[in-house]
């Protein structure tokens, strides 16, 4: 992103003002003032955090996420030039350790799918009974799809895994439609305030599948953000560890459909191996002509730590494992 200097001038002063503000009204008891920046004027995050003074410091907005501005190269010896961005970020350590082009907005392609499962696990419930409509059906040619038809019933518990593991368009649609009340735009409309609420503000969705669309962005630092979130879901971690997934799902017609899905990353199916010491626990992975071959993972070292990659925009699906390996023999 590009600013000027008056911008960085007028930053500074916003800011000054609010602290001000704070110190006549905040401490005294006579007001409250929540406020929070998530990027600063050059498009890194910031950390500033000011509100609702009751007597205890306030906790500011990054106290548990990896904060830092610009390129972060470590020694040098990372080659990672077939990809446009990508981040390995130390979660429990709070630690970026390489990160290249972090904020640069780009196509997410299926990794947006981690939003649409982000929304539905804080909004919905695993047993509820998704109703498919005609808002399922899919123009686009050569997206994936797992065949549901108007009419057709599943649970959430079975949508999301059959969304994260085969990234399932239309499922994607059966979980935005229900859940926004019979309104797709109504529950994209939630997976943009989601991601304005974690300070993910380089990003903005226009569909809860990710096939492309000039106003659909994000950054790799935002990925990082919302899957920083995800990972706080035991059913998020349980599915995008599992290799497989086996189902029957009623048609309109109350019959049977049984339907059988294998997860599309490469390192859980094992036509990918990740370098020693290091065990992915598991991730998503997007693939579109805009996007290129993206991935973002969740893996542990050799003593349990965790840490959150991301890969955006590689040439080729070698290329893309072959970066990602890049990044996990650094933690």
């Amino acid at each position: 992103m590009k600013c000027t200097s008056k911008r960085k001038v007028l930053h500074q002063i916003i800011v000054a003002g609010l602290l001000s503000f704070l110190l006549i009204f905040g401490i005294t008891g006579c007001g409250q003032l929540d406020y929070s920046v998530a990027y600063g004027s050059d498009g890194a995050p910031s950390t500033v955090s000011i509100g609702g003074y009751s007597g205890t410091r306030t906790e500011t907005f990054a106290k548990d996420l990896c904060v830092y501005e610009g390129d972060v190269l470590g020694d040098g010896t990372l080659d990672l030039t077939q990809c446009e961005s990508a981040v390995l970020c130390d979660v429990n350590n709070k630690d970026v350790i390489y990160s290249k082009n972090a904020f640069e907005q780009l196509y997410p392609a299926s990794l947006t799918k981690i939003m649409t499962a982000l929304v539905a696990l804080k909004y919905g419930d695993m047993e509820q009974i998704l109703v498919a409509t005609d808002a399922v059906v899919v123009h686009e040619s050569g997206a994936q799809l797992a065949g549901i038809k108007p009419g057709d019933s599943m649970t959430l518990n079975q949508a999301l895994r059959i969304m994260l593991l085969y990234s399932a368009n239309d499922v994607s649609l059966l979980i935005a439609d229900n859940l926004g009340g019979g309104d797709v735009n109504r529950f994209v409309d939630m997976m943009n305030e989601e991601a304005k609420n974690l300070g993910a503000t380089g990003t903005h969705f226009m569909n809860p599948h990710g096939l492309s669309n000039p106003e659909h962005y994000t950054t790799a630092y935002d990925l990082y953000l919302i899957f920083n979130e995800c990972i706080k879901y035991e059913d998020f971690v349980e599915i995008i560890s599992m290799p497989s997934f086996e189902t029957t799902y009623k048609s309109m017609n109350g019959q049977d459909v049984h339907l059988q899905v294998n997860n599309t990353n490469g390192y859980i199916t094992g036509k990918h191996a990740a370098p020693v010491n290091t065990t992915v626990i598991g991730g998503k992975t997007g693939t579109t002509s805009a996007a290129g071959h993206c991935l973002i993972i969740l893996s542990k070292d050799i003593n349990g730590a965790p840490y959150i990659s991301v890969v955006l925009k590689s040439e080729s699906t070698d290329s893309l494992y072959n970066n990602m390996n890049s990044l996990l023999g650094n933690i």
